[in-house]
């Protein structure tokens, strides 16, 4: 470990001086809130009524969750429109009201339906835009209760007794708690830790293409300074360009039709990095997520990646012992195989005997990166998660018109059903999974040692998608910081992705219902809701999500030293599970090949070639060799090990 901090210093004070100069650029880019909102304003009578017809049939005929939100929530978004649309009708030109109000009527109906992926993105102004308050609070726990500490302030911003540590007592008066609980209860969260997550990250940081504005141009704070003294804050709400997303979610694209991504996660996640770690932001060039050509170490203690704004992997030393950590902040990735390749480099840099997988705050993004992955972190076969639409005549004509698709967006799978919907009454297609079983299993394990999952409420979409899978499959333990994840289990397309579809291929449905939305506004749904594998099979991801083996209370050094608490108590549950190791090596001679076998937690390691079973032998703790005979090159030989007759550990190799 000791080298890569050596190598890093030099490029660290490089990248120092041009963190300064985006510094600046980005300051200059910054306006009050109240300035930007004279901007916004453009939408015709005619628009609006459009946006409202376009949304009535994104939800009627594409929504896959309609009916579970109605039952769960006693929703009717449908109706909602329906009236907002007959008051359009009767509305002149002279009588419309404010924009915002039009913004905030749409966006609370896609919010009523506490469903991430289902969303309302508003036109220009609003879109690739953020509003901020120069920092950041986080809620940690200790014997008095909890308590809302500032966890992380913009470069360069200052007030009396503020900054990392001083903890907030009031928002505009109304004391934290409760100005946390109402703020969460306007958006989108499937159960009430993830609402409350949200409500606590939206205080500061709003993306303003899917969350109405603020509708103070200030907040006024009452917070113990660092030295304990009362303070009071006002600060004003500023608005700014985020960074670009890794994927055009609009595109006619394989990854474009795979994703399953909250945007709400993504784009603050994209502000944060745009706030917080400008280093990121130089090394990726100001492209979200970027591999790139070289690996690169952010902090001291970081293994350098070719993925800086995806993963983060260090070793950490906890009570219990020494392990690795790999941090995922997204699965929004062009590559999925180039994201499991160097989630598979950073593992085996990392300490052998635990590995800590953290995916907080990651709202998904590629599902075939987050699916890919889980093949190496254990023995058994995966079964990805299959996925539904909902039985309407539009999705029909977009899989007819994509079912002998295999090179571009393949929906022949769920065709055949669809079509016999109408006979059959079925409420949804058959269940097929987005992830092609063998991708999902190509290169199969290559981490042999305990894993532990950390998860939030802020796990959202592709990532709720992992941990179900982490979960299916007994990977292993699932630690969460809340006592469930976000609970998002989806596909999503946009109704810009949706209206290509339709027109492609060539020629183009001259009867399609998708109607170009004005500005730049969009809008996205749940198109394919995700099932579970395993013991849950058949239950739906979405509004139940993944509950945590254990949880962990954030503490007041989590939030200020590093999440040590965490890591401690991740610790203590890699140091009480099994270590397995599982080491092959292969010599020929000729035809035959000499395989050598050394092993611990292992009682039996069962040999197949080219999947064709060999030899088992049951081993005593001593390495021992066997011959094969009339092996050719380029056979696939694998070993799987077994422990009181379960499979726990399994290695590929082409000899």
């Amino acid at each position: 470990m000791s080298q890569p901090r050596k190598t890093a210093t030099k490029p660290a004070r490089q990248r120092l001086t041009r963190k300064t100069t985006a510094g600046k650029a980005a300051e200059a880019a910054t306006v009050p809130l109240s300035q930007f909102l004279k901007t916004a304003g453009s939408l015709t009578l005619g628009q609006r009524r459009l946006l409202v017809d376009q949304a009535l049939l994104l939800l009627d005929q594409n929504y896959v969750h309609l009916p579970l939100k109605v039952a769960m929530h006693a929703v009717n978004p449908l109706q909602r429109l329906r009236v907002m649309r007959a008051r359009l009708e009767r509305q002149t030109a002279e009588e419309m009201g404010a924009e915002w109000i039009f913004h905030r009527q749409m966006s609370s109906i896609f919010h009523s339906v506490r469903d991430l992926h289902t969303n309302y993105l508003l036109p220009a102004p609003f879109a690739g835009k953020i509003a901020f308050l120069p920092f950041m609070i986080e809620k940690c726990f200790d014997q008095t209760g909890e308590h809302y500490l500032v966890a992380r302030v913009v470069t360069g911003y200052a007030a009396p007794q503020f900054g990392a540590g001083a903890e907030v007592t009031h928002w505009n008066g109304t004391p934290i708690a409760r100005a946390v609980a109402l703020n969460g209860a306007q958006f989108a969260g499937s159960n009430e830790a993830a609402n409350l997550a949200r409500g606590l990250e939206s205080l500061t940081l709003r993306p303003l293409v899917i969350q109405s504005p603020p509708d103070e141009d200030w907040v006024s704070l009452s917070y113990l300074g660092l030295d304990g003294s009362a303070q009071e804050l006002r600060e004003q709400w500023k608005v700014t360009t985020n960074l670009p997303p890794m994927t055009d979610l609009d595109a006619l694209a394989p990854a474009s039709a795979l994703m399953g991504l909250d945007l709400d996660s993504d784009e603050k996640a994209r502000a944060k990095k745009a706030l917080y770690v400008r280093e990121v932001v130089e090394l990726e060039r100001g492209q979200s997520s970027a591999e790139l050509a070289k690996p690169q170490a952010v902090g001291g203690a970081d293994l350098p990646t070719t993925m800086p704004g995806v993963f983060r992997a260090r070793e950490v030393v906890t009570a219990h012992g020494t392990f690795g950590q790999l941090r995922i902040f997204t699965f929004s990735v062009n590559d999925p195989i180039a994201f499991r390749d160097e989630f598979v480099r950073l593992a085996a840099a990392l300490p052998q005997n635990g590995l800590i997988v953290d995916v907080r705050d990651n709202g998904g993004g590629h599902i075939f990166a987050s699916e890919f992955t889980l093949q190496t972190m254990t023995p058994r076969h995966i079964s990805p998660e299959p996925v539904q639409f909902i039985s309407t005549p539009l999705n029909l004509r977009i899989c007819r018109r994509h079912k002998d698709n295999p090179a571009g967006i393949d929906l022949g799978p769920w065709f055949d059903s669809l079509d016999l919907a109408t006979e059959t009454g079925a409420a949804y297609s058959a269940a097929k999974p987005i992830t092609p079983e063998d991708g999902a299993n190509a290169i199969g394990q290559t981490y042999y040692g305990p894993v532990v999952l950390i998860t939030d409420a802020r796990v959202y979409s592709a990532t709720d998608i992992f941990a179900a899978g982490f979960a299916d499959h007994q990977i292993g333990r699932i630690l969460g910081v809340d006592d469930n994840t976000g609970a998002g289990g989806a596909n999503v397309w946009t109704h810009g992705l949706l209206a290509t579809l339709l027109n492609e291929p060539p020629p183009p449905d001259s009867t399609s219902p998708y109607e170009a939305l004005p500005n730049g506004a969009n809008m996205r749904v749940a198109i394919r809701r995700t099932l579970r594998v395993g013991e849950l099979s058949g239950s739906p991801v979405e509004d139940l999500g993944v509950r945590p083996d254990s949880t962990h209370k954030m503490t007041r050094r989590d939030l200020l030293e590093g999440n040590v608490d965490l890591l401690d108590a991740a610790g203590a549950i890699l140091a009480a599970m099994p270590n397995r190791r599982l080491d092959v090596s292969t010599s020929r001679a000729g035809t035959t090949l000499t395989v050598g076998l050394d092993v611990d937690g292992l009682d039996r390691v069962d040999l197949y070639l080219d999947d064709r079973p060999i030899s088992s032998e049951d081993l005593a703790g001593a390495p021992i060799s066997i011959d094969i005979l009339d092996v050719a090159a380029g056979q696939l030989l694998r070993a799987d090990g077994y422990s009181t007759g379960e499979l726990v550990a399994s290695r590929r190799l082409t000899v």
